[in-house]
């Protein structure tokens, strides 16, 4: 095989764009990089600057270029007998179709390969496919990318490494990789299909590399095998050992292991508070800022207190991001510098594992709802098998459609066969549980925390000391759980696994797999009753959902295709009008539901007496799960339809974009305090919270009360702790309110705001050379400001980038601003926290106005009202520490390392004017604060930046 690797630079898309340059390399039968052809080409029209921008190409170095005639007579010849290859390969292959076209040439009819697939397939956990992203992840030269000879280059080193990978994949993959693309007549099909035959011809492979069964290879062998971090019969390593001398042997090591380790203060008071919590079996509440290291202040007194006194500690985080870093990076390093083994492991919520059982069926049935995406995600999944040891999906980059796949093949408690699976000693699940049982350290996440609470603690090996980190979200999370949130497509996919249609599905496959038996006719039969009953439903079911979504109201401050976009608070005491009618509606579908439920268990009854088959077992545990499933959802939906609970608040949400088919019911409880306090305060003998943003106004007391924490601080069983900042705000950080500046009433802004707003942005991004952050807590403003500023913006080589403007979720637009030259973003509520931009990217950090939550929001207007009950002040107990905790959280988007240095601006003046706004300021870490004039901000910011840093925490390492 001799491979052309094509990429085309053109003035605009598909349909409308000219080729500016051309670049090809050939890599011949020897897998060399023979040859690169590289041309500029003269495209007759104007190249738009946003091109120019991209690219780097200008009209200048296309004035003299070739004309296309010219450069398609250079470069035919070079595809005579060639595989064509491309990133994103159907873009240039349609320019190349085009310029053959009008050149005269004949089309080109040879087999095309793409890149993107093989990478998607050969390295199924990369975190983006984009050539500038892989290019430095592979460690290739990437020196001009959107430059056509550089990318071409670029791609022609990823393929020759996708082709390596694969060749060390064993036989057994590769065939299954094969069989999965062979129905398809696809040119990746012939590729596998060739790839197989040289694999089988070659002589006997070494098979110690991998764990064979049941036709698929693996990275992992039985479970069984994992054996305890120490021996129970040796002596524990802890014995007369004090915390103190466990730490100097730990510090010890550290300074071996790390160059640059220095020890720090607020670290320091962390080990102690942390140790004196669970030494004592007090609670503990501790804030500590970025830069104090603060995993590793807890995870060190958490492996002290769990080896010496052989009690696992439980650690939950609120997002996977941070289960992922301690991970792979803090529990590799302690493994290196704690003086006896231990172990620590990740286990999350079932749903994150693949059952093997039902990866196997779906594959070999080829049960693909749609197949192109789908033969895609199994083959990623077939590769990935030989690669990961856990089996979690957050290792898997899916595309949109591979997350419905996974839904089908994921671990489920009710499809569960137990010990009497065939994969059982290989489940990934069962792995995880095994490890955690094992473990002195196990670490999860707040969802897990509660889904193990409702299951009565069936879930989590047992734990007394808990440690939760990002702890400001505890209390929204329990809202959520111990509520119910139940969502469109909740049910609409448990039905269509039921029955996709009348001869595809559970129930259809179980029908077609009995019919051999004396009794498969009166069973099929049976099987038929129930699917109308099912049709019954989901038309009914969209009625409802229709019905819903026609009560929802637009709110203003949301972005399209949000969540939360369209929102409605329900109250049993003011039910929309026809509210009845819906009801009867819903208990129409609870009848029904019912009915469907009855059949389906007493069918699994008789035929469960009747049959012993692994086939038939595997896929009637499956259809028990589902008819569970249904049964839970009925009920969840009568609960929400009947609002009769008074201390439950009640509401609906809504997107835009898919409409009734993105409605969200959710029934939270009020106030969570009472619960958190008895299922964790009450009965674990120490829980540390910890969190950058715990207090307001340098107390506790808000939190306190939020998550029932009063009665351990009157009983004096409730330490508290508020750690310095290592970093040098006053140094790093310049905090300037233009005092001038007009005020807003509502979420809208007034022309006369938004054209100063736009003014000042500009002037401060020009300043700033693009590297800003502007945070939003209305999208209607964000939209009214992003035209204007983009054209002020356009003349300086800046561009910008709005949420639900520009697409991309957040991650995506996150990327693309750190690898701009010089940008804006724009951003509401998500990008107040969780987006991490160290370094130089982010210099300028705008707030346009303090994140107060909207006060119509359901559960805030609840909270509330509860509190007026109370004769509380609902503004200053609830509304106002809120915001100053997401204030905080935003502000700490600024300065992540020693390192940073940045300005934020704050252009609300109720900070320095309202009787609140104090709490705001008096709530940040100690940043330089300045008021003034908003004509002086740009000088004064422009001299600031000048300044040369006077830090001395430059040089310390990030734990």
């Amino acid at each position: 095989m001799k491979f052309a690797v094509l990429d085309f630079e053109t003035t605009g898309t598909q349909s409308d764009g000219e080729i500016i340059q051309a670049g090809l390399a050939i890599i011949d039968h020897d897998f060399s990089i023979t040859q690169i052809y590289s041309s500029y080409v003269n495209p007759g029209v104007p190249i738009p600057p946003f091109i120019t921008g991209l690219t780097g190409i200008t009209e200048e170095d296309v004035a003299d270029a070739p004309s296309l005639e010219e450069m398609m007579m250079e470069m035919v010849p070079l595809l005579d007998d060639v595989v064509l290859v491309g990133h994103n390969v159907a873009f240039d292959f349609h320019f190349l179709q085009n310029a053959l076209d009008r050149c005269g040439y004949l089309p080109f009819t040879g087999r095309i390969l793409d890149t993107i697939d093989f990478l998607k397939i050969t390295f199924p956990s990369l975190g983006s496919y984009q050539l500038g992203y892989v290019s430095a992840e592979f460690g290739f030269e990437h020196d001009r990318p959107h430059q056509a000879d550089s990318d071409a280059l670029a791609t022609a080193h990823v393929l020759l490494k996708c082709l390596d990978e694969l060749r060390e994949l064993p036989l057994i993959t590769i065939q299954r990789l094969s069989d999965l693309f062979a129905p398809e007549d696809s040119d990746l099909g012939w590729f596998f299909d060739g790839l197989r035959a040289e694999k089988e011809a070659e002589p006997i492979q070494d098979l110690d590399g991998h764990t064979y069964y049941r036709q698929l290879a693996l990275n992992v062998s039985d479970w069984t095998e994992i054996g305890a971090p120490r021996d129970e019969r040796e002596a524990n390593p802890l014995e007369g050992v004090t915390f103190d001398q466990f730490m100097d042997q730990v510090r010890a090591n550290l300074k071996e292991t790390l160059d640059h380790y220095e020890e720090r203060e607020a670290q320091t008071q962390m080990f102690g508070s942390v140790r004196q919590a669970l030494d004592e079996e007090k609670h503990l509440l501790l804030e500590a800022g970025t830069g104090t290291g603060k995993s590793l202040g807890y995870l060190l007194p958490a492996i002290y207190e769990s080896v010496k006194q052989e009690q696992k500690v439980m650690v939950s985080t609120h997002t996977i991001n941070l289960q992922e870093q301690l991970r792979e990076r803090d529990i590799p390093m302690l493994t290196q510098v704690v003086p006896f083994p231990f172990k620590a492991s990740v286990f999350k919520g079932r749903g994150h594992y693949l059952c093997l059982r039902k990866f196997e069926h779906k594959i070999n049935k080829r049960e693909f709802a749609t197949p192109k995406e789908d033969y895609f995600t199994a083959a990623q999944m077939i590769v990935w098998l030989t690669q990961t040891e856990t089996g979690d999906d957050e290792e898997l980059n899916l595309s949109a459609r591979g997350g419905d796949f996974w839904e089908t093949v994921q671990s489920e408690s009710e499809s569960c066969l137990g010990r009497s699976c065939p994969w059982f000693r290989k489940c990934f699940y069962h792995r995880a549980k095994h490890e955690a049982g094992l473990s002195d350290i196990v670490i999860t996440n707040h969802s897990k925390l509660f889904t193990d609470v409702k299951a009565a603690h069936q879930l989590l090996p047992a734990y007394e000391s808990l440690v939760i980190d990002e702890a400001h979200h505890l209390e929204d999370v329990a809202g959520k759980h111990l509520g119910l949130h139940m969502k469109y497509f909740t049910l609409v996919h448990t039905l269509t696994r039921l029955f996709k249609d009348s001869r595809n599905g559970q129930l259809p496959m179980l029908r077609s797999q009995l019919s051999g038996h004396e009794n498969g006719g009166q069973w099929g039969s049976m099987v038929d009753q129930m699917f109308p009953l099912a049709v019954e439903v989901k038309e009914m079911w969209d009625r409802l959902s229709d019905a819903l979504f026609g009560l929802l109201p637009e709110r203003s401050d949301a972005s399209p295709g949000e969540t939360g976009q369209f929102s409605l608070r329900l109250k049993a005491s003011q039910k929309p009008a026809k509210w009845q009618e819906l009801q009867d509606l819903e208990n129409q579908i609870y009848v029904t539901l019912g009915d469907l439920v009855r059949k389906g268990d007493k069918l699994l009854l008789e035929v469960k007496e009747d049959q012993d088959d692994y086939q038939s077992d595997s896929l009637i545990t499956d259809i028990t799960g589902l008819l569970k499933d249904l049964t839970t959802m009925k009920e969840n939906l009568r609960f929400f339809m009947r609002m009769d609970d008074a201390k439950t608040v009640y509401w609906m949400e809504a997107s835009g974009q898919f409409r009734s088919k993105s409605l969200q019911l959710y029934a939270v409880p009020v106030d969570v305090s009472a619960q958190l306090k008895e299922m964790f305060f009450d009965k674990k003998k120490s829980v540390v919270l910890t969190s950058a943003t715990l207090s307001v106004d340098k107390s506790f007391q808000f939190m306190i009360e939020q998550l029932g924490l009063q009665e351990a601080a009157d009983n004096n069983r409730l330490l508290t702790s508020m750690l310095p900042s290592p970093f040098n705000y006053r140094e790093q950080a310049l905090l300037v309110i233009p005092r001038d500046f007009p005020s807003l009433k509502g979420s809208v802004g007034d022309a006369h705001f938004v054209q100063m707003l736009v003014h000042s942005l500009a002037e401060t991004a020009i300043a700033t050379r693009g590297r800003m952050m502007v945070l939003f807590t209305s999208y209607k403003m964000l939209r009214q400001v992003y035209e204007p500023l983009k054209e002020a913006l356009s003349g300086n080589d800046i561009s910008l980038l709005g949420q639900g403007v520009d697409s991309g979720n957040r991650s995506k637009l996150t990327r693309r601003f750190q690898d701009a030259k010089a940008a804006v973003l724009l951003g509401t509520s998500s990008f107040w926290e969780g987006v991490d931009i160290p370094g130089e990217a982010l210099t300028c950090l705008a707030i346009v106005r303090l994140p107060f939550q909207p006060p119509n929001h359901p559960l805030l207007e609840a909270k509330s009202e509860l509190l007026q009950e109370q004769k509380k002040n609902p503004f200053m107990k609830l509304s106002v520490p809120q915001a100053v905790i997401r204030f905080k959280q935003g502000f700490g988007r600024l300065v992540r390392t020693g390192k940073d240095r940045g300005i934020v601006i704050v252009y609300d003046t109720r900070v320095i004017e309202a009787y609140y706004g104090k709490y705001f300021l008096y709530s940040l870490p100690g940043p330089k604060m300045e008021h003034m004039l908003t004509e002086q901000m740009v000088p004064r910011i422009a001299e600031w930046l000048d300044r040369p840093v006077d830090n001395q925490n430059n040089d310390d390492v990030q734990l």
